[in-house]
């Protein structure tokens, strides 16, 4: 019997074992064995996969468009549309006959139909022996050894393509001029080299620099001992978790390398076809990669835009972001007021340079704190100075302009010294920035002392005045303590609402609409911790830059939203009373309804109508909640929208400019209407006014105009251009800083392209094709592209824009390219771009 069954089994397991041979012979792709020896090889259709899993060698085309354009290439195994590594980027093959052999000598060569060599490793090791092996690591390397040493006779992390993995190098060997360096594809289809590359500079402390051609385009900044000066992000605890980052300093090796920790997802830097270099997340759950990190982040990453001696603020987008260090003004005024600053700055006192004892006696150096240091192609270096040594050399040599520590591990202001000569270019001010000790005259030095010295004056007279009001405001409290315990509920809630109002600004004044004063309830704060269950995380609706919105239940059973604003979101007493004056007077059923507010300290709250829709972003941007909103809903809501930008500017008592109008702040209420919220931006034209200026530019990067970023300049028809991203937006499904969606930096361009094309009707979302109005749908796109002109005198107003919604008979202009979007997408455009106070509101729940 055990005899039988022991037989039984072997044929089973045999059975089994000529199954899946033939499954193996019959199947359109094999797994051959790794490692490949001499003589080894494989063939378009086979695949060669790491020991772990992670990666896979073999064959692809990049488009299904052109499938006989073959390349030889490594991808992640989880993700094949993510190529790290192409073999033959110039020569692809014609046909899928392709093979890869392990010749003798420890060389790879890739075959095309013919036998012709269409690549090959070009092994220029000596010496090498007819017994060498293939294989690709779980690192994503392929190495071909010497099989007897197990020497490594070639291996592609010696050769990036346009990714950098775990443990690769990117640099140079000063002695041979070898490099390993990024070259980005020519197109997302196309592996072909491109013209963007990525390199280390190894002239003065290493940097690594983007080109485009023989263009510099931007630049991390140079390594400082812990991170590149002008990458932030490296220092974050988030990032030295997963990641270790060092930069080799070797004769024969300047490097920097990346390794990843052991519970890091899968992560590659990748250089994209239009220069943009990102460090790639794999999210194994949604099957997607998420950015990380990028560069460039801003524009000011791009290299030398303030010119010499000007430093970059991404935060001042009022004055084009660019300024003078002090000391210095600009080389060309006229052109500097043109927003074309280039030229860069020059010395206000030029310096003495007279010395003594080897010293001079008259020029200083002012501290640039939290700068991304300059430059140092011009710049000497001494890693074993001291600082002070530093300084000192310095204002001995008379065309040293600037110096800073080469290194600033161990604290202490750090040690080495940089030392730049004549210009120093490409300073940004920026988080964790170093310190730059900038060279200037003694008279512009004591101008700098004087400034601080009036700065610390101002501090301490407004310090005492606050005492003097806290004092007061004391007093107050013990006066109002005093009263009877019988009149006590009813005389504070009237005191509140006094000083709620003086606060606001109404007592014994009028409200900024025609001279009324202010009908508005006030809540105590007492009612409102009631109201939200103290403020139960249960009660929260959404959170943004802001603060927070809680849902709240008042003593009558009315259900509210309740948006407290935090401390650190910028908008304090004149963006809460901007918002109190403008809502509460104004009454439109597509702007959203202020119930009332109150103020405790410094806790300043809003009371809204409860809308239990969530905002519009939540709807449109979800591929799931998408389909919640059919043509007609979304016409309905586009045409909402439009009529309530047009009561603020035109029907309302006063001209409404709403400056932060974007999809997270399009509330909809239970039918689905469309109701306009946060009004805190808000700013108010008064008689004739058309259009106004400011130093303090405000809102979100993508709905903000050209006009009002670059230059401070606003008017209704910034609301316009910010209503026709919102239009392009609802009737795609697609973000405005989508990133390089099919190629398109951002969706301006793509929906330009295809209107320009004829094939406008492509940019409709997916979800509409049973519900579309085609007609509609394309009238309103080139309403949305006409409301984006560039020239603000090219939009339409919002009464235009509401009649051509309305009436389909109305004729509609032929709207101009906007070049201006496309412009700051090329700068590497960010859902995190940096404006003064930019509003960001995230909506989790209805409100």
């Amino acid at each position: 019997m055990m005899a039988a069954a022991a037989a039984t089994i072997s044929f089973l397991y045999l059975a089994a074992l000529i199954f899946s041979s033939i499954v193996l012979l019959i199947s359109a792709d094999t797994i051959v064995s790794d490692p490949l020896k001499n003589g080894g090889n494989i063939t378009d259709g086979d695949t060669v996969v790491s020991a772990g899993g992670s990666f896979t060698l073999g064959f692809f085309s990049p488009t299904s468009g052109v499938p006989t354009k073959r390349y030889l290439g490594i991808w992640f195994t989880a993700s094949p549309d993510a190529v790290c590594w192409v073999a033959n980027r110039d020569t692809p093959l014609n046909s899928s006959s392709g093979v890869l052999v392990v010749s003798t000598g420890g060389s790879l060569r890739l075959l095309d139909g013919s036998g012709q060599t269409a690549w090959s490793s070009s092994n220029t090791t000596t010496g090498a022996s007819n017994s060498s092996v293939a294989k690709l690591l779980d690192s994503g390397n392929l190495v071909v050894r010497e099989q007897s040493s197990g020497s490594i006779l070639w291996q592609s992390f010696d050769h990036p393509s346009n990714t950098l993995l775990d443990g690769m190098r990117l640099g140079k060997n000063p002695k041979s001029g070898e490099e390993w360096s990024l070259t980005s594809w020519r197109a997302t289809d196309d592996p072909s080299p491109g013209n963007w590359r990525m390199v280390m500079d190894t002239k003065g402390l290493p940097d690594c620099v983007t080109w485009q051609g023989n263009v510099k385009k931007s630049r991390t900044g140079p390594w400082n001992g812990l991170r590149f000066s002008g990458t932030p992000e490296m220092a974050s605890t988030s990032y030295s978790a997963m990641f270790s980052v060092q930069v080799v300093v070797r004769p024969d090796e300047i490097a920097y390398v990346v390794t990843a920790t052991a519970d890091t997802p899968l992560n590659r830097l990748v250089m994209n076809e239009v220069g943009l270099v990102q460090r790639l997340l794999w999210d194994p759950a949604g099957r997607v990669w998420n950015v990380l990190a990028r560069t460039p982040r801003d524009v000011c990453d791009t290299y030398a835009i303030c010119g010499k001696f000007g430093t970059c603020n991404a935060d001042t987008a009022s004055t084009l972001f660019c300024s003078c260090i002090h000391g210095f003004s600009p080389a060309s005024p006229s052109q500097w007021s043109m927003r074309v600053t280039s030229e860069g700055c020059r010395r206000n006192v030029p310096l003495d340079c007279s010395t003594s004892n080897g010293t001079t006696t008259t020029d200083g150096f002012m501290m640039l704190p939290g700068a991304k240091l300059p430059d140092t192609d011009n710049a000497t270096v001494d890693t074993s100075a001291t600082l002070e040594q530093c300084r000192v050399r310095c204002l001995a040599n008379c065309s040293c302009v600037a110096y800073a520590a080469a290194d600033i591990r161990g604290g202490g202001g750090g040690s080495g010294c940089v030392m730049w000569a004549d210009d120093i270019v490409d300073v940004r001010d920026i988080d964790k920035g170093q310190v730059l000790y900038v060279r200037l005259a003694k008279s512009e030095l004591a101008t700098t002392k004087s400034r601080n010295d009036n700065v610390a004056k101002i501090l301490l007279l407004v310090a005492a005045c606050l005492s003097l009001m806290g004092i007061f405001l004391i007093l107050i409290c013990c006066k109002l303590r005093c009263t009877s315990t019988s009149r006590l509920r009813s005389q504070n809630d009237s005191e509140y609402n006094i000083q709620n109002m003086m606060i606001l600004g109404y007592l014994g004044g009028s409200s900024t609409l025609d001279d009324e004063n202010l009908d508005l309830p006030f809540f105590s704060f007492r009612d409102i911790l009631s109201a939200t269950n103290n403020f139960s995380e249960n009660n929260l609706l959404g959170q943004g830059g802001f603060g927070k919105v809680y849902k709240g239940m008042l003593r009558e059973n009315k259900e509210v939203a309740i948006k407290r604003l935090s401390q650190g979101s910028g908008q304090g007493v004149d963006e809460f009373r901007n918002e109190v004056v403008l809502i509460a007077k104004l009454q439109h059923r597509n702007l959203v309804r202020l119930l009332g507010c109150s103020i405790h300290g410094d806790e300043k709250l809003l009371v809204y109508e409860y809308l239990p829709n969530k905002s519009l972003d939540f709807f449109i941007f979800d591929a799931a909640e998408k389909y919640l909103l059919d043509w007609p809903t979304r016409f309905k809501i586009i045409k909402g929208i439009s009529r309530g930008l047009l009561y603020l500017h035109q029907d309302s008592r006063l001209t409404i400019i709403h400056r932060d109008l974007k999809p997270s702040n399009i509330l909809l209420d239970a039918d689905m209407n469309p109701k306009i919220s946060d009004f805190g931006m808000a700013r108010i034209f008064g008689g004739n006014q058309q259009e106004a200026n400011t130093n303090r530019v405000v809102g979100t990067y993508g709905y903000m105009s050209p006009e009002y970023v670059m230059e401070g300049a606003f008017s209704v028809k910034s609301d316009t251009y910010s209503f026709g991203v919102i239009v392009l937006e609802i009737i795609s499904g697609l973000k405005i800083t989508l990133t390089h969606y099919k190629g398109f930096p951002n969706l301006l361009a793509y929906a330009w392209s295809l209107w320009a094309d004829g094939k406008a009707m492509d940019l409709v979302d997916s979800s509409l094709a049973k519900t579309c109005s085609w007609t509609k749908a394309l009238r309103c796109i080139q309403i949305g592209l006409l409301c984006v002109q560039d020239n603000p005198n090219y939009r339409p107003l919002m009464s235009s824009v509401v009649t051509m919604l309305e009436n389909e008979t109305t004729p509609l202009s032929i709207p101009k390219q906007p070049v201006y979007f496309s412009y700051w997408g090329s700068q590497g455009e960010n859902t995190s771009c940096s404006m003064n106070n930019m509003s960001l509101t995230t909506v989790l729940e209805g409100r």
